[in-house]
């Protein structure tokens, strides 16, 4: 028979270079988003038994998966283990410290840099076993494992630190440039594990009861405190079961991800439950070791890869099966793929379109046997007693020997042990990409200079790849992208140079020891097997490797790509509103007129018209603007930045330094019009403004996103804001999930009033969907304004779990509630018999229909029972929340007793307890973007023709692209910071851990290093940014 491949092949290997150190998030998400674990309180333990019995079915394998339970006696300080509810489970643990001694903790793997925190030596010294779900050792040894790391959440934090935590208010509100250090702070604290319950019985019984003492929750995390050592039993069986590959997911997922192993657990599990990422970055904190949303998101989108790819393999094998071409060794290859393009490398040859390959051919006339033959016995075989002179392929011995040859061509190149070899020799040889441009695009250019008519894509701009070549491990992303745009163009040819020093070692490698005969062999059958190595390397693998190679570039370019549209958007979407005045939005044009919208401090249309202030009649003009400007005590005037944006800018200039506007002091601002004249034709535009023009609705969305910015460029797909580079060179569907993940992000982190926030606001608030939405509004319509967050179950579609996600990003803000109370509107009344929910399994429930003070915080419902008794504690009432008094009663108890302490004393957990205390700090109308950068308003205009190379100036990042950041200085051009003058030196703190590190928004001091007028550029270096 054939040889088999050896057992021991493609070790997995942790690629520390594929750690992605561009998550802008990183160490920026504020302690606003901390909070204890969720877990309904329930009449019912069901869930929790099943969870915890589950292991003890396993007998031996359970006790391993359970080794964090024997932790509980080595921790003096736990105080909670009297009070658990789940007392009568605890006697299984005593069982547990024979094992745990056999599998003592081994050196924690050191997390990815880009996401790791610090983990104290008390956590360390209470290690536990490694992950139950796997189930080799040398998983363990491989560091995966982190579930030994275990304390209870208040000793945690005390060996960090010691003295009262009172500015953590402050410190929750920027929660994207706060300081670096907030994330290692509180990065000691274990994460818990009540998350990962799962709760069937919550579709059954819709039980939606939050307020009431749950102990349970809080002893669930005594025991690992937001550590598990596995998924579920069950979980973890389903999913073994749903993927049937021959590689653990939780341990793969780590080491893509390089994030540690138990982390991947917890995130796994939350997934499968259907949480969010916003609810899992905020509530669920210690549960995914304070990651932020962009490297939950990196775990998410690799684990819905590989369950892709094991859908695909199963796919893949089941038509293998039917066509009666699969074998054990050929299933057990598909089975190993970790990648689609390991997938398609195996798998290829079989697929019944694809052209039939010469190895195939060969084995259909039965020369298998004789390949198997020369590697097994070669001194038995014999190639005469094969030649059949009436068969084609096999009427001479040369034939016979090259239908050999292709079979063992054909072995070699899927071996995987070989292509790990062959990987090896290209790592540490030289290989580097090469475009010049196509023979097709030469002609075509040929052509064009004979027959103008005939346009073509401009090989001029991509002049910079005529001749390029570049090392695989040093091109730049943008590089990457624009040689893949330019190869789809016909423009170039690109091809992946290896060094012939690989082919040599490679040959020499598989002659001598992997594809060695085991016995002697004639000269004419070594031939044969080198002939077959070469052909094999040039015609099958060499191919494998330029694919493999152009498909890591372009996928980690595409990755890099999204990347800096989520910075970009998330910095667009924060811009601080501007609150409280009138403002005039102008969509500046020529012949059109310049189209203007006045509107309300609240966004409502206060006046449209259109103004032609580009023709003679400029006087006549003028005085409309200032009737109108002093008719509706307008001061804000902001411009697009589209056609005749600076003809406009400088006609606004001109009157405001003539004091046209007197005595009102009139300024104005130029913000990005992208997308505006898109959505004004949309459905959702013509909807809310029916009675419209398309451009007069273009001019109220230019103000509204100076007034709101997010509230309006919701509205608004990503892709059409203007943000980031070469959005149609990377995969649409990947861009989209990425841009609508941080929109969902931002809206839920800033919170919504749900009486006044618009339908399309609220499908972006995690837990809500466009049809949730729309049942609110209308909820909202038929009933009044929402008087409490439990009201939200009475609405139709909005189940335990909804609720759960949604529920803490929603606010009931009391001036709102006045203020629609005292305006007309149907009686906002719910009918005092109890609410009946209509809808499968849904339960008669009591909603109360008075205002509850907690709801306009972030706390959680969940944890409404610990804020209640925090108020007790400090002397508070919930009417307080916001109040100097109130703030001044908790500092004062917290100067007197650390966070931890009062954690304990409270029965719950410290980051709970951090979380209350912002949600019962923060002033009332609180909002986290008050922190980011505000539209930047002027009364003067300089033009390019004033700039001087040397001159020092301030300007705003208007856009960042892979090569750089864009710098609007005020002069109609924006100038180019190139990414080598963005240094470490040059940024704060926390913001040096970014690739770019600048994002649109951000206030920055440059120095002109050159002004190219005939083209319109200027060139910048970066001085400081701007605080």
């Amino acid at each position: 028979m054939m040889r088999k491949p050896r057992a021991t092949t493609c070790k997995v290997s942790q690629y520390k270079d594929m750690e992605d150190s561009d998550l802008s998030f990183t160490q920026t998400i504020s302690s606003d988003e901390d909070s204890d674990e969720w877990s309904p309180s329930e009449p019912k333990s069901k869930a929790p038994s099943k969870t915890a019995s589950a292991p003890a079915e396993g007998e031996k394998k359970a006790a391993v998966k359970r080794t964090v339970k024997p932790k509980e006696p080595k921790a003096p300080k736990e105080p909670k283990a009297p009070k658990e509810p789940k007392a009568p489970k605890e006697p299984k643990a005593p069982k547990m410290p024979k094992e745990p001694k056999a599998v003592k903790p081994r050196a924690p793997r050191k997390p990815a840099a880009e996401r790791k925190t610090r983990v104290p030596a008390a956590l360390k010294d209470s290690g536990g076993s490694g992950l139950a779900g796997t189930k080799r050792k040398k998983v363990d040894k491989a560091g995966e494992v982190k579930g030994e790391e275990q304390t209870d959440g208040p000793e945690g934090w005390r060996a960090e630190e010691s003295g009262p935590s009172v500015s953590m208010k402050k410190e929750r509100v920027s929660f994207i440039v706060s300081g670096a250090n907030e994330a290692d702070r509180w990065a000691d604290e274990g994460p818990s594990l009540a998350g990962l319950k799962a709760k069937k019985e919550e579709v059954e019984e819709e039980d939606f009861t939050f307020d009431e003492p749950s102990l349970k929750k809080q002893k669930t995390s005594g025991a690992s405190l937001g550590r598990p050592t596995a998924l579920p039993h069950a979980v973890a069986q389903a999913l073994r079961n749903e993927l049937n590959m021959n590689w653990d997911l939780q341990e793969l997922v780590s080491v893509l991800t390089c994030v540690e192993k138990w982390v991947c657990v917890n995130i796994i599990g939350l997934l499968r439950e259907e949480n969010t990422v916003p609810f899992m970055v905020r509530y669920r904190k210690e549960m995914i070791n304070h990651m932020d949303a962009d490297a939950v998101r990196d775990v998410q989108l690799v684990y819905e890869e590989l369950c892709t790819l094991a859908k695909k393999t199963q796919s893949a094998i089941q038509t293998l099966k039917k066509d009666g071409v699969l074998t054990t060794e050929l299933e057990q290859n598909l089975r190993s793929c970790r990648s689609a393009d390991d997938l398609d490398h195996v798998y290829s040859p079989y697929k019944k379109g694809s052209k039939l390959t010469k190895a195939r051919k060969a084995k259909a006339l039965g020369l298998e046997v004789a390949a198997s033959a020369l590697m097994e016995t070669p001194h038995t075989l014999d190639l005469q007693t094969w030649v059949k002179p009436d068969t084609q392929g096999l009427s001479s011995v040369e034939e016979v020997a090259t239908g050999v040859e292709h079979i063992l061509a054909d072995m070699i190149a899927k071996d995987p042990e070989t292509l790990t070899y062959v990987k090896t020799l290209c790592e540490n040889s030289y290989v580097s990409i090469q475009s010049s441009v196509s023979k097709s695009a030469l002609k075509g250019k040929e052509q064009e200079k004979t027959d103008q008519s005939r346009r073509k894509p401009d090989i001029n701009n991509f002049q910079l790849y005529a001749d390029f070549t570049n090392k695989i491990q040093s091109i730049q992303a943008h590089q990457t992208l624009a040689i893949n745009r330019g190869e789809s163009l016909k423009i170039l040819t690109v091809k992946v140079n290896i060094s012939d020093r690989v082919k040599t070692d490679f040959t020499w490698w598989c002659i001598n020891n992997r594809w060695r005969p085991k016995t002697f062999a004639r000269q004419e059958l070594h031939a044969i097997i080198k002939n077959a190595v070469e052909d094999s390397y040039k015609r099958l693998i060499l191919p494998f490797l330029t694919r493999s190679y152009r498909t890591k570039l372009t996928v980690a370019a595409e990755k890099e790509s999204i990347a800096m549209f989520v910075r970009n958007l998330r910095q667009r979407l924060l811009v601080s509103p501007i609150r409280g005045c009138t403002v005039l939005g102008v969509d500046p044009g020529f012949r059109h007129g310049c189209k203007l919208a006045i509107l309300s401090p609240t966004s409502q249309i206060l006046y449209t018209d259109v103004a032609y202030l580009h023709n003679a009649n400029q006087q006549k003009e003028a005085e409309k603007l200032r009737h109108l400007m002093t008719k509706y005590s307008c001061t804000k005037v902001v411009i697009g930045n589209g056609t005749a944006c600076r003809e406009t800018e400088s006609f606004f200039a001109d009157l405001i330094s003539r004091r046209y506007f007197h005595p009102l002091d009139v300024s104005y601002c130029i913000t990005n019009e992208a997308g505006s004249s898109i959505y004004s034709v949309s459905p959702e535009a013509i909807k809310e403004m029916p009675d419209l023009d398309p451009n007069l609705r273009s001019a109220v969305s230019i103000g509204r996103r100076v007034q709101d910015p997010l509230a309006e460029l919701v509205k608004i797909d990503p892709k059409h804001i203007g943000i980031g580079t070469y959005q149609h060179d990377v995969s649409a569907g990947a861009l989209k999930a990425a841009l609508d993940g941080v929109v969902q992000e931002c809206v839920s982190f800033v919170g919504v009033d749900i009486n006044i926030c618009s339908e399309i606001l609220m499908r972006h608030v995690a837990g809500l969907n466009v049809g949730r939405a729309k049942s609110i509004a209308e909820w909202r319509e038929q009933n009044g304004p929402f008087m409490n967050r439990e009201q939200l179950t009475l609405v139709k579609g909005m189940g335990p779990k909804s609720f759960q996600q949604c529920a803490g990003f929603i606010r009931i803000n009391p001036q709102t509630l006045h203020s629609l109370k005292t305006s007309p509107h149907p009686e906002p009344s719910v009918p005092e018999k109890p609410a009946t929910k209509k809808g499968k399994g849904k339960t008669s429930v009591n909603v109360s229909t008075s205002f509850n003070p907690l709801d306009q915080t972030c706390i959680h419902p969940e944890s409404y029972h610990v804020a209640q008794r925090f108020l007790s504690f400090v002397g508070g009432s919930a009417d307080q929340i916001g109040t100097a008094g109130l703030r001044q009663c908790v500092e004062s108890k917290v100067k007197t007793s650390s966070a931890e302490e009062l954690a304990r004393t409270l029965d719950t957990t410290a980051e709970t307890l951090k979380l209350i205390i912002d949600g019962l700090s923060q002033p009332p109308g609180f909002d986290i973007r008050q922190n980011f950068g505000q539209a930047d308003f002027k009364r003067g205009i300089v033009s390019m023709s004033d700039v001087r190379v040397g001159a020092v100036l301030t300007g705003r990042v208007d856009n960042t692209a892979l090569f750089g950041a864009f710098v609007d200085i005020g002069v109609g051009r924006a100038g180019l910071i190139h990414k080598s003058k963005i240094t470490l030196d040059k940024l704060p703190a926390n913001q040096r851990r970014r690739s770019l590190a600048l994002g649109p928004g951000q206030r920055v001091e440059v120095r002109v290093l050159d002004v190219d007028h005939q083209r319109g550029r200027i060139g910048l270096d970066l001085i400081r940014v701007l605080e």
